[in-house]
């Protein structure tokens, strides 16, 4: 089973202490409050009628929930508390599950404890437990579901204790200082295995290029090394530097793919798990984690020009653990990327425009000529390059609804993508990304076979 950090801390002092017994009777109960105010008016009736007997049993009645108060305040329990996420990160509509467990690490046995964990309410309602007596050495293991269909990042605790007496009279509550976060990610979509022909730069059949070593003078040399090979020395590096120089090893280079996301905030409309950004941000995340787990290094742009914080210049290296934490770190900064306040995708061009990209996916939103225009020249720096565009008058409709209005703004911004080398496809509302995923391929493969005619096949890129 799957588990996450364990979170471990004592109770602290009762919330609000330091005003002694203003704190204590603040923790009174309306049971215990009704009988203070019936001991304080028997009292007073005692001694207006100097009756001896009422004012004793006026006197128990008050000093009956003074005594609990005291009592409970001064008790000092040695209770250790811990939350278990399963998991720590799950993806949106799915649940987790939350295991809490107290440990009574002192010599005296508790009283009745009322277990109380936050939780923000997207997650559901905040979980209580009753908890009977707590033998000495004692634990006690409770736990509950939470479950959101929003991404984001939500803290749940810090663990409450409620203590209360006997008779019901007063109830403090004790706090724990440790809190766990619970990570909500995207929905990821598996996707069909297909091949996207054409010429794509740095991305060819083989899913590793070596640096070919064409001849002595392509040789790149690097200082000997303490254990370094002796076949291995290039003498006449030697001769040229002073000093010895040996063959620098082949360096495996991956295939490179990159990821843009649009978030300009007026590019969607719409909010919630249904909306056109949501559908993007789960395809972004979905095609991550699709192309990293074939062993590309993947790199995820934003139209700000932002990437994910740790990632390297080529992206992120699909390999082993090192696979895995990378898509970590990918759907983590998914999970409570937001929209941005630009409006254009000068940023994102400047940073594609510095170098070979290999494959280019991207999810776009709403785009007016001077961005479609900035993204079809985004074609130029990549190889194969396939766009996704959810055009809000496309996706305010139902699948099954004919068009009300005029499509021409949205077919002019498909053509120019696509004379401009991409594979455009328009996204409907309520479309899979994996149907989307195969019309891709299905266009893509249409373009090649129209534009090479009577050829058998293209290089290409394979994503299986």
């Amino acid at each position: 089973m799957t588990t996450g950090p364990v979170r471990q801390a004592r109770p602290g002092r009762p919330e609000g202490e330091g005003g002694g017994l203003r704190t204590a009777l603040a923790g009174l109960t309306t049971r215990g409050r009704s009988f203070l105010a019936a001991g304080v008016a028997a009292a007073i009736c005692a001694y207006v009628l100097g009756q001896s007997d009422l004012l004793r049993v006026g006197l128990l009645l008050a000093v009956l929930p003074l005594v609990c108060a005291t009592v409970l305040y001064r008790t000092r329990y040695r209770v250790a508390g811990s939350r278990r996420l399963s998991p720590a990160r799950v993806p949106a509509g799915s649940e987790a599950r939350v295991q809490l467990r107290v440990d009574n690490v002192s010599r005296l046995p508790t009283g009745l404890l009322m277990l109380q964990d936050r939780v923000p309410y997207v997650l559901g309602p905040r979980p209580r437990f009753v908890l009977d007596r707590v033998e000495p050495g004692g634990r006690r293991e409770v736990s509950y579901r939470v479950r959101s269909d929003l991404r984001g990042r939500y803290p749940l605790g810090p663990l409450q204790l409620r203590l209360t007496d006997p008779f019901g009279m007063c109830e403090l509550t004790r706090a724990f200082s440790a809190y766990d976060t619970l990570t909500v990610i995207p929905r990821v979509e598996a996707l069909a295995p297909v091949r996207l022909t054409g010429e794509a730069k740095g991305y060819g059949d083989g899913r590793l290029r070596s640096l070919a070593l064409a001849g002595e003078d392509d040789v790149i040399p690097r200082g000997y090394r303490y254990g370094d090979d002796l076949r291995r020395v290039h003498w006449r590096s030697t001769a040229r530097y002073g000093e010895l120089m040996v063959r620098r090893e082949e360096q495996p280079q991956r295939a490179r793919c990159t990821v843009l996301l649009d978030t300009r905030g007026g590019a969607f409309r719409g909010a919630g798990p249904d909306s056109a950004f949501e559908w993007a941000v789960s395809g972004a995340a979905s095609v991550l984690v699709h192309m990293l787990e074939r062993g590309f290094s993947v790199r995820l742009l934003t139209d700000t020009g932002s990437s994910v914080p740790g990632e390297g210049a080529d992206g992120f290296a699909g390999a082993g653990q090192e696979s895995a934490d990378a898509a970590g770190l990918m759907m983590d900064t998914l999970a409570v990327i937001d929209h941005s306040d630009g409006s254009g995708l000068s940023r994102a061009y400047d940073v594609l425009r510095g170098g070979n990209e290999g494959l280019l996916f991207a999810f776009f939103g709403d785009l007016d000529e001077e961005q479609a225009a900035m993204a079809a020249r985004m074609r130029q720096r990549s190889g194969a390059a396939v766009a996704f565009l959810l055009d809000s008058q496309v996706w305010g409709r139902e699948p099954h609804e004919a068009p009300t209005g005029p499509v021409n703004r949205s077919e002019e911004r498909l053509r120019m993508l696509r004379e401009a080398g991409w594979t455009a496809v328009r996204v409907p509302r309520g479309a899979t990304l994996n149907d989307m995923w195969r019309q891709a391929d299905r266009e893509r493969g249409g373009v090649v076979a129209a534009s090479v005619p009577g050829r058998g096949g293209a290089s290409g890129g394979e994503a299986r």
